[in-house]
């Protein structure tokens, strides 16, 4: 499949460094597929980058599912997208030769990339996931087989709450991912510790096997 023909509106970046596992950028409310490059770098120098920009609208600003309001989602849409968002994955790796790709996503990002994670585990191989809550209500009991997820949350985040992370963080503990929990001192919005913590992840539990 030629690259011009895939789902998603996105950018590719090959790898510098072989034998790093390629990650899939997944941005927030109205942003793009340009928004995490540079986080995606930064955290895991040399990796091959995919980033695609999702394709639901909310009055202008690109997510990968529709919301009925803040905190409340579209369940089956979120269900569709995470099959879509899967089969771009598919065929991004036969255009581009890659491997299973470890998601890095914030925020509505992170949330498409757990759901699928979940729903989908053959497209992932693990992830890292900035301020996520739970979208699916009834979280399908998946086989992760012991793939790494980074889940960092801000102690003062308004917008995902402590019960819902938890109860992310419990359905992919169930589906046998190997969770990484932090609680860093911040909000919704990313800061300096998230790539830290992003940073050691990727050197110590992705690039290390």
């Amino acid at each position: 499949m030629n690259a011009r023909d895939l789902s998603f509106v996105h950018v590719f970046r090959p790898a510098e460094r072989p034998g790093s596992p390629p990650v899939l950028l997944l941005h927030g409310t109205g942003g793009d597929e340009t928004d995490l490059l540079p986080l995606g770098a930064a955290a895991a120098p040399g990796a091959a980058l995919l980033s695609p920009r999702g394709q639901v609208l909310e009055r202008g600003a690109p997510r990968f599912f529709r919301r009925l309001a803040e905190g409340v989602f579209d369940e089956e849409d979120v269900r569709r997208r995470a099959g879509d968002l899967a089969r771009f994955v598919a065929e991004a790796r036969a255009a581009y030769g890659i491997g299973a790709p470890v998601a890095l996503g914030y925020s509505n990002g992170a949330n498409i990339a757990a759901a699928t994670l979940l729903l989908h585990p053959e497209a992932l191989a693990g992830a890292a996931l900035l301020r996520p809550l739970a979208v699916l209500g009834d979280p399908p009991r998946a086989r992760l087989d012991g793939r790494p997820v980074l889940n960092l949350s801000g102690v003062a985040d308004p917008i995902a709450p402590p019960d819902s992370v938890t109860a992310l963080e419990a359905a992919l503990t169930a589906s046998g991912a190997q969770v990484t929990r932090e609680t860093l001192f911040a909000s919704h919005g990313l800061t300096r510790d998230d790539l830290v913590s992003a940073q050691a992840w990727f050197v110590g539990r992705v690039a290390a096997g």
